[in-house]
């Protein structure tokens, strides 16, 4: 989804973040251990990068499309990313983060913990920028894009989308996109993709590939989450994906709670090994922002999605036949989100190593084996 512009966080709240991070790393006023590396796998840029240090991230995904909503013949709405304006975005936001010290444009994975402030990997989410000119791969890597995405929700020149009432796979123009994306160093990012699409880039890409932000499809059945098979040739590529933080996506339980978040990751850990996962956001960093203004009231905060819903209800899309109750986790919307994650997975039994790697060390891994 695409975040609206957020408020600046406030003192209180940025120390409170703070703490909860420091509480997760186990760090005391003299702690003597290096702080956990907490990576986000797909998040946004606040408009105030204090944001980052409170969410304690040393690295993230960073999507920079920007968007046009446009309708289609039915007036169901769709999302257009343009090359005009993605590229205008990318060297926006390599001009933003020149000389920051909360955050700068990392180029290889090596470049996480190489110097203070957030390694920022920028993402396109959607080859709609390239449009049918693939030089232009190149020449977004030679301007700082690490990450593209093959499409997003629909059909596209390159791929096929999860919300389609049929699904396709790669296109020719998609095989030989990513057969560029592979020469120059770009990572392919199956998310919102069909699963053809999903499996068969998997099967050509010559490095690996991630589903940068999704979930799976056996917690809830639905095409915008990953069925096993797909989560196995990911992590049998040397890939791996992010459970992100859309409630309707992780249950269907009418409460959603930090428990069926810990549920995802067990799942793609028990399905493709724990080195197979990770964290992702799709919102924005201090949370989903209406519903943060609604102090995390989800029975109206959900409101917002289901015109959207209905509408994709009403094209007989798969996995809209019920109405969800739900988007967020409440104790997860808000900037101290990885911490209270953290937490969650030591609670949950899981082994302090196996928690560095779902927190960090497994996106590190993965984005230094591809970019070096």
């Amino acid at each position: 989804m695409t975040p609206p512009r957020l408020p600046l966080m406030n003192r209180r709240s940025f120390l409170a973040a703070g703490a909860a991070v420091a509480a997760a790393h186990g760090l005391g006023a003299h702690a003597a251990t290096k702080p956990r590396l907490m990576m986000d796998g797909l998040s946004f840029l606040p408009e105030d990068l204090a944001e980052l240090r409170a969410a304690g991230l040393g690295g993230m995904i960073c999507d920079i499309s920007e968007i046009e909503e446009v309708r289609d013949k039915d007036g169901v709405p769709r999302y257009l990313r343009t090359f005009e304006k993605c590229s205008a975005a990318l060297d926006a936001t390599v001009k933003r983060l020149a000389g920051r010290p909360e955050a700068f444009v990392a180029l290889k994975g090596s470049d996480i913990g190489s110097r203070p402030g957030c390694a920022t990997f920028l993402q396109f989410q959607s080859c709609e920028p390239v449009g049918t000119d693939l030089t232009r791969i190149a020449d977004f890597h030679r301007r700082g894009l690490r990450i593209l995405q093959f499409t997003h929700h629909n059909n596209n020149l390159f791929a096929g989308g999860a919300l389609e009432r049929e699904w396709s796979g790669l296109t020719p123009l998609g095989i030989e996109g990513l057969a560029e994306m592979n020469r120059v160093g770009i990572i392919p990012d199956v998310s919102h993709g069909s699963e053809p699409t999903m499996l068969e880039a998997a099967r050509r890409s010559a490095t690996p590939i991630l589903l940068s932000h999704g979930a799976c499809k056996a917690i809830v059945d639905h095409p915008r989450c990953a069925s096993d098979t797909v989560i196995r040739a990911i992590a049998d590529k040397g890939g791996m994906m992010g459970i992100f933080m859309m409630s309707f996506w992780l249950t269907r339980d009418p409460v959603p709670t930090v428990d069926h978040l810990v549920a995802q990751i067990r799942h793609v850990a028990n399905v493709a090994g724990i080195e197979a996962v990770g964290i992702s956001n799709d919102f924005p960093m201090a949370g989903q922002t209406n519903l943060v203004a609604l102090s995390n009231d989800n029975a109206e905060g959900v409101k917002e999605y289901l015109p959207w819903w209905r509408a994709m209800r009403g094209q007989e899309i798969a996995g809209f036949d019920w109405t969800p109750e739900h988007v967020v986790i409440p104790e997860l919307n808000n900037i101290g989100r990885m911490a209270a994650i953290a937490a969650a997975l030591h609670k949950a039994g899981f082994a302090a190593r196996d928690v560095d790697k779902v927190m960090g060390g497994n996106w590190q891994r993965v984005l230094t084996d591809i970019l070096g």
